[in-house]
């Protein structure tokens, strides 16, 4: 009993930090249908957790109970899930890998769209003859893009939407020149395209270099966490006289508060080696207020 009040203070610290983390993280707002749910929060935000974060969450709190049976230290039950389940997130890749992969499938969407306008056929058609061999990447946004263009949707709405779905200032690119030509309906697209392809090509190359450099210090701590977690099970198990001062209250309150800055730190690393994305210069955003200044220059006129 004595070990459970620091137990409990320094769970509190903990997920104060966790909630500091969540709310400076940025994320895309949700737009979704409201609806009135009676479900406690605890059991909505059970449910946001995806399969794999629960059977995690799941192992961890099993280690950490084996921990305080074998221990004692009653703060194992808290910090096994939280370690279990927040470590690999910390310490893996922010996600960039994906978004690589839609760009190639998208430079070979755009060289496959212009080999198809070279036979002569409009925009709108050739984006549905692609559909068939859009990579893998980036078929659920082609699949809507011909979605939209036959549902009779504008074609530069479609355009924009599907900029959209890419969510990226490359995406925008190939959207705009795409735009231009079912404006001008004119010659020459194809040769446009082909050198889109290129230049997205180059894009691409380049990410992956910038990608390869910022995985080296995600590497270098991810290995420094392993190490020092042998390291400490180790004197943990052998030698328990080195860490036998965590077992007292303070003594697990002042362990809550150093693993707590060295999670700080893996955060801080994370952010860092993320990088800023370019500013999008596209999407339905743009032909909205296009549209609404349109008007307002009308009714002024």
């Amino acid at each position: 009993m004595p070990l459970l009040i620091p137990a409990l203070g320094g769970a509190l610290i903990v997920a104060g930090i966790i909630g500091v983390i969540v709310g400076l993280t940025p994320r895309s707002p949700a737009v979704s249908a409201p609806r009135i749910s009676r479900r406690s929060p605890l059991a909505a935000w059970w449910r946001r957790l995806t399969k794999r974060t629960k059977v995690l969450l799941g192992v961890g709190l099993v280690a950490g109970i084996v921990a305080w049976l074998v221990t004692g230290w009653a703060i194992a039950i808290v910090l096994g899930p939280l370690a279990v389940a927040g470590l690999p997130a910390l310490l893996s890749a922010p996600g960039t890998d994906e978004q690589i992969a839609k760009l190639e499938g998208l430079e070979e969407w755009t060289r496959g769209l212009a080999s198809v306008l070279t036979v002569g056929v409009g925009l709108e058609e050739a984006i549905r003859a692609t559909l068939r061999s859009a990579p893998e990447a980036i078929r659920p946004e082609a699949t809507a893009l011909v979605a939209r263009l036959r549902a009779r949707m504008g074609t530069e709405a479609a355009l924009r939407a599907f900029a959209d779905d890419l969510d990226d200032t490359t995406g925008d690119m190939v959207a705009a020149f795409l735009i231009l030509g079912a404006r001008k309906r004119g010659q020459g697209l194809a040769d446009v395209l082909t050198s889109l392809a290129e230049s997205v090509s180059s894009d691409v190359r380049a990410r992956r270099a910038i990608e390869a450099d910022r995985a080296k210090p995600r590497t270098t701590a991810r290995w420094v966490t392993i190490i020092t977690i042998a390291v400490l099970g180790y004197l943990l198990i052998f030698t328990g006289e080195y860490v036998a001062p965590y077992g007292t209250a303070l003594g697990q309150l002042l362990l809550t508060l150093l693993l707590s800055i060295y999670v700080l730190l893996l955060w801080w690393m994370r952010q860092m080696a993320k990088g800023e994305r370019l500013p999008r210069f596209l999407g339905l955003s743009g032909l909205a207020g296009t549209e609404s200044r349109t008007a307002t220059g009308a009714g002024a006129r």
